[in-house]
């Protein structure tokens, strides 16, 4: 059962904005969610959310971008007190707008698809023993090998390898786990994947999007219907599908924990997601 709603998906550009910035205090931040916001347990701390309420209450944007997907988006949103605005999920594959006056709490408004039968065929051949999982442009997962993961956000249907080829996909998520995450790594490589963008996880764990398609370009369409200037924007974040939006944002911080060239991306670096980095971030803001 999804838990999508049921209403029409249309571009952001062609929908009517009635919440454009008319503070130039305003901000735009953009939060990732795992290793950021939550710890690698899924645990959000009390500073951490204190820190993102009464950010959202000051008045500031504040936009979830994850790679979770929606299902797995919302319930964070609702941690931090966000009910009107925006979110991306799917690393931008999908938008959503925040409104509690709508049946479900929020509509989506675009999702970025594609044919996901290449990468999955070359992937398949490099790591046969891998786990698949593809995100549908109605928002079901549908997976081998009993595959399932808290960033799906619903229970995943099982089905057949080659069931997944025909699927217009959102996201594709690959994991391994008979392959060390330099393995991993090597065997993606090899593979040469085209007409696709991706990003491998700290572990042996791949995501797939729509090519072109990051949490930054989805941002950045929010920035420009929201009116913020770009410098005026703020991200923090701490995995290599970060990169993008780091280098996008006028302040890009980088968690404590992240990898050498998470941190390259970034302006700065904050503390770990075990000290509340986020927390201090978000203090400044205030």
């Amino acid at each position: 059962m999804t838990i999508l709603t049921e209403s029409a998906v249309s571009g952001i550009d062609d929908q009517r904005n009635n919440e454009i910035n008319t503070d130039p205090s305003a901000l735009l931040v953009a939060l990732d969610v795992d290793g950021t916001l939550v710890d690698h347990d899924g645990l959000m701390s009390e500073a951490v959310r204190a820190a993102a309420r009464e950010t959202v209450a000051a008045g500031h944007q504040v936009i979830i971008a994850t790679g979770r997907s929606l299902g797995a988006l919302l319930p964070v949103v609702k941690q931090i007190g966000l009910e009107r605005g925006y979110g991306v999920a799917s690393n931008g594959g999908v938008t959503v707008r925040l409104d509690p006056s709508l049946e479900w709490g929020y509509e989506v408004i675009e999702r970025e698809t594609f044919d996901p039968r290449l990468a999955l065929t070359a992937l398949r051949d490099r790591l046969p023993g891998a786990r698949y999982a593809v995100e549908d442009s109605a928002g079901n997962f549908l997976s081998t090998e009993r595959f399932q993961d808290r960033s799906f956000g619903i229970q995943a249907k099982g089905v057949g390898f080659q069931h997944l080829l025909d699927l217009e996909a959102v996201r594709v998520v690959v994991n391994s786990t008979d392959s060390s995450t330099e393995d991993f790594a090597a065997a993606i490589a090899a593979c040469g994947l085209q007409g696709v963008t991706y990003s491998v996880g700290w572990t042996a764990w791949l995501d797939i999007a729509a090519a072109g398609v990051t949490k930054a370009t989805a941002l950045e369409k929010l920035r420009s219907r929201l009116g913020v200037e770009q410098s005026r924007t703020v991200a923090v974040g701490d995995g290599n599908n970060d990169i993008e939006m780091l280098t996008w944002a006028a302040r890009g911080v980088a968690m404590g924990q992240a990898n050498d060239a998470v941190r390259a991306a970034a302006n700065e670096t904050t503390a770990s997601v075990y000290d509340d980095g986020v927390a201090h971030v978000l203090r400044s803001l205030l």
